[in-house]
């Protein structure tokens, strides 16, 4: 039983020596996804899976002795349209299904544990322990997707979220925001949100809440009109001089990026992003020049 073989502990040597490979990597690969294969199939057969698609005992006493995969297969079928039963290891789904596939199993699977020997079929009777078998099926999908950098993370939650780049990453999960604004709050929290789910599409729209963040946050200061709450709020974030210009630099570089391309507003004349790569940059910079101005105007940390 695989439940036995891997542990949090066991890491390899090449990780023990030289730490884990940067999780950098967001198509899953063929061999990434037999080795994925490999962990559901044999979940199937140890009955894991019978916690919500259970196979009742012929003695018709209501006990469970393994997994229906006949009512697992169905409920795949309608699910997670893209993959059936049996599993085919050399046909490699989109990267968005089989993550799908990944929370539907884990909303599905429990360790089974053997309780009465039914000497007459010759089978266990099962209970399940559905926390410790989610647990250890996603510290055997961690560690699949640690070895091979994929950039993806299964939560305790069940849902899978995309791993920020290294550096923004530990930002974005410490980052809280207490702005004073909820409308403001609302908007950094649901930015955030989109810019780590793993759909590229959805990332890109974390784009357009975080330059929706940042026009508000000009005009959260008192003043007149929102160039003077700008200003106040530049001067607080940089009392000297020379460096409250670059900032001012900085701020205007970015309303212009906001303006410019596909992000704010879809005219004809605005540039699309071409790239994952320009949503990540584009993100971590304007990100780190919003949580400066929160953190020296005490709306954030």
């Amino acid at each position: 039983m695989i439940y036995a073989i891997f542990g949090d502990d066991k890491l390899y040597f090449s990780d023990r020596e030289l730490g884990a490979r940067s999780r950098i990597v967001e198509d899953i690969s063929l061999s990434v996804w037999g080795g994925l294969v490999a962990i559901i199939n044999s979940r199937i057969s140890d009955g894991s899976f019978g916690y919500i698609f259970p196979e009742e005992c012929p003695d018709g006493g209501g006990n469970i002795c393994g997994c229906d995969s006949n009512k697992l297969s169905l409920m795949l079928a309608a699910e997670i349209p893209g993959i059936s039963l049996p599993l085919d290891s050399s046909r490699m789904p989109p990267t968005l299904t089989v993550l799908d596939f990944l929370e539907f199993c884990h909303r599905a699977i429990g360790k089974p544990v053997e309780t009465h020997y039914h000497s007459f079929f010759r089978h266990y009777h099962l209970d399940f322990e559905p926390e410790e078998g989610q647990s250890v099926f996603r510290n055997d999908i961690e560690r699949i997707f640690s070895r091979n950098g994929i950039a993806y993370e299964l939560r305790s939650d069940g849902l899978i979220v995309r791993l920020a780049p290294e550096g923004l990453r530990e930002t974005l999960a410490s980052a809280i925001f207490r702005t004073g604004d909820s409308e403001l709050d609302s908007l950094l929290n649901t930015a955030r949100a989109k810019y780590l789910n793993p759909n590229p599409t959805i990332r890109q729209e974390s784009l357009e809440k975080l330059w929706d963040a940042w026009e508000r946050l000009k005009t959260i200061e008192p003043g007149r009109d929102k160039r003077a709450s700008a200003a106040a709020l530049l001067a607080k974030a940089a009392p000297e001089s020379t460096f409250r210009e670059a900032l001012d630099k900085e701020a205007s570089e970015l309303t212009r990026i906001g303006n410019t391309f596909r992000i704010r507003h879809s005219e004809t004349t605005q540039v699309p992003l071409g790239l994952n790569e320009h949503v990540d940059y584009l993100f971590h910079r304007l990100f780190a020049l919003i949580m400066l101005f929160l953190r020296t105007t005490g709306r954030g940390r």
